[in-house]
């Protein structure tokens, strides 16, 4: 059963048993649930998506969102945006701030507010314009830089491997793939067939993503699709404690679980935060 990854190269950066890493969430991912989620065992953490337009024009809020005070263990940020050159400042802006440890761009979010502006994964059915963008922000960027990507737009439009393979020519130093299309949203079932086809298409490290719920569920996905590590979302929201489970899994084959009174003890830390 011992499994552990135990490092994973991601442009210059080599980083040390990731396993599973904290999804970029807006609303969920601010500076108190990212430390607590290190406390128990994540090594790598995302912010809330930025808008990559408002860091260019010095937004108050979009900067307080990249506080890192007080953590210790690797943070990754993501952006979004569908503007070349107001991308490729944030990627300059945010990599020159010496806290971040790779820039994510966003071309996987759903959201229809997102999507309508041509944002997010809006830019799969534009891979011309989502190439442009990974070479201007690696252009400049002093850090690696990665994309999360879905399945595809629809049913009709599955073109995670072809995209992924354009990604990794323009540049990108990893690629996350979500396994459900645009018009899925968050329902059904994730494809992990389209995460293991995509792995074996490219060179660069891919993350999975979609339906990892528990230790268990990481060991099934690595072990099926051969990604790199999985990528935790959803399953961690209120549930910090699932980071270090997946550790003690992959290094012991167990893991405990977490008794109510815990529960309650790091609720209220994450609320004194």
């Amino acid at each position: 059963m011992k499994k552990t990854k135990h490092s994973i190269k991601i442009g210059s950066n080599t980083y040390e048993n990731l396993i599973a890493i904290l999804a970029p969430m807006a609303g969920f991912t601010d500076l108190p649930y990212r430390r607590i989620c290190e406390e128990y065992g994540c090594n790598l953490t995302f912010t809330e998506m930025i808008n990559a337009k408002a860091l260019c024009y010095e937004d108050e809020k979009t900067f307080s969102m990249l506080d890192t005070t007080g953590q210790s263990k690797y943070v990754g940020v993501q952006i979004f945006g569908s503007e070349v050159e107001y991308m490729g400042k944030a990627a300059k802006i945010l990599s020159s701030m010496n806290r971040f440890c790779h820039i994510d761009i966003n071309m996987g979010c759903p959201a229809p507010k997102i999507v309508k502006n041509g944002d997010g994964s809006a830019l799969m059915k534009n891979p011309t314009l989502a190439s442009k963008i990974v070479q201007e922000a690696k252009k400049n960027s002093d850090i690696p830089v990665t994309v999360k990507i879905r399945k595809g737009f629809d049913d009709n439009n599955i073109n995670a491997v072809e995209f992924a393979k354009l990604l990794e020519q323009s540049g990108a130093d990893a690629i996350t793939v979500h396994g459900r299309t645009t018009r899925q949203y968050y329902s059904g079932v994730a494809d992990w067939d389209i995460i293991r086809e995509v792995k074996n298409a490219v060179k660069i490290p891919v993350i999975g993503n979609g339906d990892v719920k528990s230790p268990e569920d990481a060991q099934r996905m690595i072990d099926y699709t051969n990604c790199d590590s999985v990528l935790i979302a959803r399953a961690a929201q209120g549930n910090p404690f699932l980071f270090a489970q997946i550790n003690d899994f992959f290094e012991n084959g167990t893991y405990d679980e977490i008794p109510d009174s815990k529960r309650i003890q790091i609720a209220l830390k994450h609320y004194k935060l």
